[in-house]
């Protein structure tokens, strides 16, 4: 081999050492540029992951006061004597004049009705006794009527009707599907508002709903009264009110 050819292998091992060397150090440096934006991108998705699990649990209320639509109102009545046929033929008489005074109140013949009769024979140191017990129930949605009608209650009476006790008008409102959109959504914004007080008091911002769930609706008597005991009627001015628990996404 001449001298030549040998300086000739040489330039050619030396280009061919130097061309490995700058692939080695550009594949370096790619892989050192690769790990740097990796690192910030998996320490920026963990502060989003913080962020992202930032959250606050507040209840929002809604109330609305409403009046009853349908009014029911169960009369209990009943009669005892010596003998079966005495005792049915006083509340026979009952029920005549039960039905005569929701007449002149003005009220259709349907609307009261029979629900339930119950004879019961005892026994008192050997003589015996039977009771006949009647129930009648009216049911309207004439509100004002039906309220004029437990003022006038004590009529029953006079005509000698003797009402059992449990014997009140009861009032429901039966339009609560018509107003619960309404009412959830305002009991929504009652929630944001004590979320973004207290985001204000964090130095945080609200975000979007991170989960929900709608409370029980209630219907109870607006002021507080109730029906019960002997001789007390029910009020049909009712409140709804509703909770909900919102989770909100803080930023």
């Amino acid at each position: 081999m001449s001298e030549d050819s040998s300086v000739e292998n040489q330039h050619k091992g030396i280009a061919r050492l130097g061309g490995l060397t700058g692939r080695w150090l550009a594949s370096a440096t790619i892989l050192a540029v690769g790990i740097v934006i990796g690192g910030f991108a998996l320490g920026d998705g963990i502060k989003r992951a913080q962020r992202a699990d930032r959250a606050v649990t507040v209840k929002g209320l809604a109330e609305r006061d409403v009046t009853a639509d349908l009014a029911t109102w169960t009369i209990s009545y009943s009669a005892t004597a010596p003998d079966l046929a005495t005792a049915q033929a006083s509340v026979d008489r009952d029920t005549v004049q039960i039905g005569a005074f929701f007449r002149e109140l003005g009220f259709p013949a349907d609307a009261l009705q029979p629900t339930g009769v119950n004879v019961n024979q005892t026994k008192d140191n050997g003589v015996v006794s039977f009771t006949v017990r009647q129930r009648v129930s009216l049911r309207t949605t004439d509100i004002k009527r039906a309220q004029n009608a437990v003022r006038r209650q004590f009529d029953l009476v006079r005509r000698g009707v003797m009402l059992e006790e449990g014997s009140g008008m009861a009032y429901t409102f039966t339009r609560l599907n018509g107003i619960k959109p309404e009412m959830v959504a305002a009991a929504t914004r009652d929630a944001r508002s004590a979320a973004e007080q207290f985001a204000k008091d964090s130095g945080a911002e609200v975000g979007a709903i991170k989960n929900a769930a709608q409370g029980y609706f209630s219907i109870e008597a607006r002021d507080g009264d109730s029906g019960g005991g002997w001789g007390q009627s029910d009020t049909p001015y009712k409140k709804v009110r509703v909770v909900t628990t919102i989770d909100f996404y803080l930023k």
